[in-house]
């Protein structure tokens, strides 16, 4: 029999629609939420990221290419169409190297790239030049208006160590306890050194690094401790830098995994909010001279199940707010492994930006962290660890741009030191995250859509006669891209991280 012609067409239409894009079939739906001016939240002290490793040899690249990188990790400038050209960090972590570089392949690192530089040379004498890299994007950093640095510490010197290594032999402590005096003035050093250097004195130091980890295997540079023994180097550090007068703060505790902060059954190295901030508690700490009032922790291993994720989260708020004017950082993470996304194979796409944009969210919604930092700025490897990537080579080389780096800026680059959270009441909604915060009466509220739908958001709390709500848009093709809409017309892509920008309803 022969087919019409309306129905022939009838085919093609039906046929061609089995090979669109999942999001463009998808129906779209509307989600309503108000934010809430009178349940205010954490006021936000900014987002960050570590120069460890890399920056000791990308520092030394050519101008241009280390410029750029520098431009996106800390610009807070706009191109001719107002798109940002970086995501505005304003958080520097500085790795104090432990002097396995000095030692090459004696130091049991296995990866020169692993090994870290330090200002302090084997024979005692300090070399004030040794860290040119790191010191170069320092000054990078601060040239672009970055204000907040901290120095973190993996492992003490190896001139301090029992085993003469940055790591250790047995699983315990490699301190060698009889020179924690020496350890403290080394770290003073350090402050003094890249203070004469750049101009620059570190708000923060962190003197232990995931403390609870044995750092025995040989592939970087790390130190474990008890909470009594991290006690021991704070009293030391905290008499130092007073002496001194240092107006840097010692920073604790960089805890390994969220629940080492709260309920680990391991009870020598966890428990740390209590342990440190508790008057009542025999490590109590919080009284010591230049010890800053808050407590760190990094978000591995904690990632889900989704509820799981959220009650351990939860769980830091709660504990964190028994203490007065006590202040929680998320200060270190990558994707090294999760039930839903694995570290192994780079990603420059959106899966990884939108697995951390949701992990972010939960970070400062359920743990009210006042700062978020991710681990590597820059990397080299075939690992989701890195925001800028990079080609593994000491001469220069490519540079690689992650939708993950794009997608941190959906925070970094709006919600400013000052920033106050505000609560958002919303209907659960599945693959969708809300968070909004107050400043200047400007109010700045970032979308997280995982879902194959296109969102159409009604925001009541924002003046709905604007007719310049800014929106910055990073998904497949674009990179924090700005586009311009009606308050009461806020579309949001699917698989998409949007920051909005608007004013506050009157």
């Amino acid at each position: 029999m022969r087919t019409t012609l309306p129905l022939r067409i009838l085919s093609i239409i039906i046929l061609s629609t089995l090979y669109l894009p999942i999001n463009v079939l998808a129906q779209n739906r509307t989600i309503q939420a108000s934010i809430d001016f009178s349940r205010p939240a954490q006021t936000m002290e900014g987002f960050g990221a570590s120069d460890a490793w890399t920056c000791r040899f990308i520092g030394l690249w050519p101008d241009e290419q280390k410029n750029r990188i520098a431009d996106l990790l800390f610009s807070t400038k706009l191109d001719k169409e107002g798109n940002p050209l970086g995501i505005g960090l304003n958080f520097w972590r500085f790795a104090i190297g432990g002097g396995s570089a000095a030692q090459g392949i004696e130091s049991g690192i296995r990866d020169e790239w692993r090994r870290q530089v330090s200002f302090l040379q084997a024979d005692g004498t300090y070399d004030e030049n040794a860290m040119r890299g790191q010191i170069w994007f320092l000054n990078a950093a601060k040239t672009r208006g970055v204000k907040t640095f901290i120095g973190f510490v993996n492992s003490p010197h190896v001139n301090f160590t029992l085993n003469e290594k940055a790591f250790s032999s047995d699983g315990k402590s490699n301190l060698d306890f009889a020179k924690v005096d020496a350890f403290s003035n080394d770290m003073l050093k350090n402050i003094e050194i890249i203070r004469k250097k750049t101009g620059v004195e570190l708000a923060y130091l962190s003197p232990v690094n995931e403390p609870q980890w044995k750092w025995n295997e040989g592939n970087q540079e790390g130190c474990p401790y008890t909470n009594q023994q991290i006690g021991n180097v704070v009293k030391s550090l905290s008499k130092t830098l007073s002496q001194a007068k240092i107006k840097t703060k010692i920073q604790l505790a960089d805890a390994g995994q969220l629940n080492y902060l709260t309920n680990h059954p391991d009870s020598a190295k966890s428990r740390q909010v209590d342990y440190f901030f508790n008057p009542a508690s025999v490590g109590f700490a919080g009284s010591l001279p230049n010890l800053d009032r808050s407590i760190s922790g990094h978000s591995y291993f904690t990632t889900s199940p989704e509820e799981k994720a959220i009650a351990i989260r939860k769980t830091v708020g709660d504990e964190v707010a028994k203490h007065k004017d006590l202040r929680f950082w998320m200060s270190e993470y990558c994707v090294l492994g999760d039930s839903l996304l694995k570290g192994e194979g780079r990603d420059l796409g959106m899966t990884t930006a939108l697995f951390i944009a949701k992990l972010i969210h939960h970070d400062l919604i359920y743990a009210n962290a006042t700062s978020w930092q991710w681990w590597l700025a820059v990397s080299t490897g075939d690992y989701k660890d890195g925001l800028v990537y990079v080609d593994k080579s000491k001469a220069g080389g490519k540079i690689y741009e992650s939708k993950l780096l794009w997608g941190l800026g959906n925070y970094s680059r709006f919600i400013t030191p000052g920033s106050i959270r505000l609560a958002v009441n919303m209907a659960d909604e599945k693959d969708f995250y809300l968070s909004s915060y107050l400043k200047n009466n400007e109010v700045i509220t970032v979308a997280v859509n995982n879902s194959d739908s296109v969102v159409k958001l009604t925001l009541a709390g924002i003046n709905q006669q604007q007719k310049d709500v800014t929106t910055y848009v990073t998904a497949e093709n674009e990179n924090l891209k700005r586009f311009v809409s009606a308050a009461s017309n806020i579309n949001l892509p699917a698989k998409s991280i949007t920051t909005i920008i608007a004013k506050r309803a009157k």
